[in-house]
């Protein structure tokens, strides 16, 4: 297992980056990647969104990706103007392909972003650094720099907010965890309480230590889902979890839903 995982950090790590400034051509499979500049609210803060368009049968990965999938990582420190920044994952799917799952996107992806500037008032200029790979019957990593200024009321962008409306719904106080040392990691087994959707799995991860998780084994029990993972870190050695710290997001045909948090009995 964590053999697949350091492979796929090493090839995103040699990926040669693309340099654009917003919409560019790509490697094969990636049509093109931009910044959506949308609108300011009330409050000052900003929307805004990565766009990734992909070819026909080609797929990006989730914030979790997979059993050997490849994490995506994005850089916003070159921006100016900004006290805060907020990634909005809308739910993603799970696709198989023989015995694994990757976690994911197909088509087009649109990643709202919530930016919080400094100075309400003053202009933002967004700079976006991306790793990321993308994936059909092999797969490709890619680094694309994009830039925008942000300025003014803007408008809404319906994309970003059909985005922003397929986030997970939140879903406080679901899961109970049990947490268990393993020789390579650690185990989590969680009891969510949800009844039964069709296609339903269960997506861990850590908020704060971002690290390789196994695909989940799925049960029922009456109107509980039943679900576990192994963590495994790059030193493949058990370490201190947290359950607070951890994340479960509950996919199925059609809803999704986050737990963040998962206290043990």
């Amino acid at each position: 297992m964590l053999a697949r995982f350091l492979a796929f950090s090493l090839c995103l790590a040699l990926a040669a980056p693309l340099a654009a400034e917003e919409v560019q051509p790509m490697s094969p499979g990636l049509l093109s990647a931009e910044l959506l500049p949308g609108w300011q609210e009330k409050d000052g803060s900003r929307v805004a969104a990565i766009r990734i368009a992909l070819a026909p049968g080609w797929k990006t990965y989730w914030r979790v990706p997979g059993d050997v999938g490849v994490p995506p990582q994005f850089d916003f420190n070159a921006s100016t103007n900004v006290a805060a920044l907020q990634v909005i994952w809308p739910a993603p799917e799970v696709f198989e392909a023989g015995e694994t799952e990757t976690v994911g996107y197909h088509d087009t992806l649109v990643l709202p972003l919530r930016i919080t500037p400094k100075a309400p008032k003053a202009p933002v200029t967004l700079t976006a650094e991306l790793e990321f790979g993308i994936c059909d019957e092999v797969c490709v990593p890619v680094s694309v720099a994009l830039t925008k200024d942000l300025s003014g009321p803007g408008a809404e962008n319906p994309e970003i907010v059909a985005a922003m409306a397929a986030a997970p719904r939140p879903g406080p106080g679901l899961a109970r965890c049990t947490v268990t040392p393993i020789r390579d990691g650690m185990r989590v087994a969680a009891r969510i309480d949800m009844p039964q959707a069709a296609g339903e799995t269960a997506l861990f991860e850590l908020r704060s230590r971002p690290m390789w998780v196994s695909e989940p084994e799925i049960s029922r029990q009456g109107d509980q889902l039943l679900a576990s993972v192994d963590f495994v870190p790059e030193d493949a050695r058990p370490f201190d979890l947290d359950p607070a710290d951890l994340r479960i997001t509950v996919v199925s045909h059609g809803d999704a839903v986050e737990i963040d948090g998962c206290p043990t009995p």
